[in-house]
């Protein structure tokens, strides 16, 4: 066995926060001798007006989670707080490492960050070395034969899947390779207390997802047994009273699971494997177009003139919309800091169509209230329905509320479950509760107008003006 490259080198945890199947660990620990995990709380990243409760808890947890695993093998998590191209280099001389390990991002502020980080530590002499670990394949490895990016998803799957059933990749064993390698818990200068979403100015709550390397494991394990989820996800995802998606996404937006472990557990299950395509190609467009996290893809679409009522648009954050469908999954959002989505997809498009809303308003109180707001999934979904981005709905697809209802949730399940005030709705009425008559209304305890509100707005008429909005930018030859 060669004589190890470092003698000792920092592992530079961000949304990686787990053992196994972690890229940046398995490289450490085959060039050092030794190992010491960090973690950085940014409080200028916590500050931004971007950044939502249910996100900071899933993350903070999985740092408490992650420490306590270290601790239980005699090492540590060091947590560190302030600006981390300051806090790593401190860090790194106070250990006296050599090098710096860490997964890539792709977000653009994430490039730039890991940029500065890169050349402080260089210019110290501390070598600093990036994997690629939070997606199976990199932005620049599945392009056409031109070398240019996919920009719509079906090729893009297609050249994805070709390129990984010739060569694999699975989870690497970066759990096992670490042992023996990690730095004694007393070696390591004492840090942070574990960070908590409160010391932020966040409030956190029990619903919320919990994220951790166990809790992710189990999920998995549980949705992909014999009898488990995955095997009726294809018939059942789009339902959301059936609750048959695997749920994982908090996990993998914090990292407590790797994408790859996933993608292996996934390879009898073509639809669902599917989807985490779908979240590779989002990942890829993020990188290679980096312009869409602030606009849209489709530049055209810059032109749509959005109305953006503010009273409509609270009343669609408050799910008060009138329409139950809409309104159960955004107090699924708020409550629960999670949403079906068969739901995202509902509430998209009728913020987007009928409302005539940008699609920017949404993708940011999405990124409040989800403990798996990522940019490159979230962005992509918000593009999708708005027909503003890449592989993008035509603009003259705009779900109807009452029908999206009436498919999904045809008792009305979901939306009693979430709305109180329809629980004594008969089915027939649940999903447009102002057809009831007056007397049924009473009987029902859910009055239109005074327990539950009118619709703000009527589909058909909004489904006209949404179409002449839309036409003359993304119409033929336009788009």
């Amino acid at each position: 066995m060669s004589e190890p490259q470092y003698r000792r080198a920092v592992v530079w945890l961000r949304r990686d926060l787990r053992l196994a199947d972690n890229v940046a660990l398995m490289h450490a620990a085959a060039s050092a001798a030794e190992i010491v995990p960090a973690f950085v709380v940014d409080p200028v990243l916590l500050a931004s007006e971007r950044m939502g409760a249910p996100l900071v808890q899933a993350c903070f947890g999985a740092v408490a989670a992650l420490r306590d695993d270290l601790r239980a093998r005699g090492s540590e998590l060091a947590v560190l707080r302030g600006d981390p191209v300051r806090e790593l280099a401190e860090f790194v001389r106070g250990v006296d490492a050599q090098a710096v390990f860490y997964n890539e991002d792709y977000e653009p502020q994430a490039i730039e960050r890991d940029a500065a980080v890169t050349n402080a530590l260089r210019s110290d002499g501390v070598a600093a070395h990036a994997y690629l670990d939070h997606v199976v394949l990199g932005a620049d490895e599945v392009s056409t034969l031109q070398g240019a990016a996919y920009r719509v998803f079906t090729p893009y799957k297609r050249a994805w899947l070709d390129r990984y059933r010739i060569a694999p990749r699975g989870p690497v064993p970066s759990e096992r390779a670490i042992e023996g390698k990690l730095v004694r818990r007393d070696a390591i200068p004492e840090t942070h207390a574990r960070p908590r979403p409160e010391d932020f100015g966040f409030v956190s709550s029990p619903a919320y997802p919990a994220c951790s390397q166990r809790v992710a494991r189990e999920m998995l394990e549980g949705f992909v047994a014999p009898g488990g989820d995955a095997e009726r996800y294809a018939s059942a995802r789009d339902f959301p009273e059936l609750d048959a998606t695997s749920r994982l996404s908090p996990q993998l937006r914090a990292g407590t699971i790797g994408i790859r472990t996933c993608v292996e557990s996934a390879q009898p299950f073509d639809v669902w494997l599917s989807e985490l395509i779908w979240r590779e190609f989002y990942q890829m467009i993020l990188k290679r177009f980096p312009y869409v996290a602030t606009g849209p893809f489709v530049k055209a679409a810059a032109l749509i003139p959005w109305r953006n009522d503010e009273r409509e648009f609270e009343a669609w954050c408050a799910g008060r919309t009138g329409y139950p469908i809409v309104d159960a999954a955004m107090r699924q959002l708020n409550q629960t800091g999670w949403m079906h989505n068969r739901l995202r997809m509902i509430v998209a498009s009728f913020l987007t169509k009928d409302l005539l809303i940008d699609w920017r308003w949404g993708e940011r109180y999405f990124e409040l209230h989800l403990a798996d707001a990522d940019l490159a999934q979230n962005n992509g979904g918000w593009q999708w329905a708005a027909s503003t981005g890449t592989d993008a709905a035509p603009y003259f697809r705009i779900f109807n509320p009452v029908t999206q209802g009436e498919r999904f949730d045809p008792a009305g399940a979901f939306v009693k479950a979430m709305i109180p005030e329809l629980a004594r709705v008969p089915p027939k009425f649940v999903h447009a509760p102002w057809t009831m008559p007056p007397l049924l209304q009473a009987e029902s305890c859910c009055r239109i107008g005074e327990e539950y509100p009118f619709p703000i707005v009527d589909h058909a008429a909004a489904r006209k003006d949404a179409l002449a909005a839309y036409a003359p930018v993304l119409g033929s030859g336009n788009a």
